[in-house]
């Protein structure tokens, strides 16, 4: 049976973000993410996932000064300092909470030192990782969303966790950029299903739930687990109502 994560930088992101667990606990996922806790105490957080016994699988290094628009900081040259400040926090929180993944965001740059920039951060990050137990996720974004962003496409993406060369640095696959950006999303999971540590969905084009648009995910889930990838899906998407009413989609595919 295929198993969800509710996203809760998207779903239930009008509540605190202990309550946002609870919600999707009672609602019948399997687990949780985030995108920036950091604005709750870690201490809270962890009180809620032990409470309701759903694991948090992942979060995001801060995005930097949002004034100016910034979307992470490790691949913009002479940011470096502040980019190992983010990683450092956002392993210690995940720690703190029993998250197993952090999000690494590349920032929006381009060229080699913004490439030599990305990669040194990395190895910083995996280097500090491995001995707490949690994997380090990079993620493409698609050009219509994040323009500029640094890391657009699973072929890059692959390249650089290549270049890094650390067993706990792995492709965060996000079906509604890959759509966007590359398309052909059965045989993209195939090929890169050994360095996919987290899988993602929403419907394409709108971001909204997986029930509509140009991608069938009940085959893409059916793939999914005939790869044999059995951790919980992450429901990244935009609720057009109240959460509770947007989730008629899961009954239907959660088997």
């Amino acid at each position: 049976m295929t198993r969800f994560s509710a996203n809760l930088g998207f779903l239930w992101a009008d509540r605190p973000l202990p309550d946002a667990i609870r919600a999707a606990k009672a609602a019948g996922f399997n687990a949780v993410e985030c995108h920036w806790p950091y604005a709750v105490g870690a201490a809270e957080v962890a009180a809620a996932l032990e409470e309701t016994g759903l694991p948090m699988l992942g979060l995001n290094t801060r995005r930097g000064n949002l004034d100016a628009g910034e979307n992470g900081l490790s691949a913009l040259v002479g940011r470096e300092e502040e980019a190992r400040e983010a990683i450092d926090e956002a392993l210690e929180y995940a720690q703190q909470t029993g998250t197993g993944a952090v999000h690494v965001m590349a920032g929006f740059a381009q060229g080699d030192a913004a490439e030599a920039c990305f990669t040194s951060a990395l190895s910083y990050a995996c280097t500090k990782a491995a001995p707490l137990g949690i994997t380090i996720l990079i993620e493409p974004l698609n050009h219509y969303d994040a323009p500029g962003y640094f890391l657009t496409t699973t072929e890059q993406a692959r390249d650089i966790i290549e270049a890094v060369g650390a067993d706990n640095l792995k492709l965060m696959f996000d079906c509604y950029h890959v759509q966007l950006m590359e398309g052909d999303l059965s045989h993209r999971l195939d090929a890169l299903l050994p360095i996919i540590g987290h899988i993602q969905f929403a419907s394409v084009p709108d971001r909204g739930t997986p029930d509509h648009g140009e991608v069938n995910f009940d085959h893409i889930f059916e793939v999914i687990a005939g790869l044999g990838y059995d951790r919980p899906l992450g429901a990244e998407y935009k609720p057009i109502a109240p959460t509770e009413q947007t989730l008629s989609w899961m009954q239907s595919l959660k088997r």
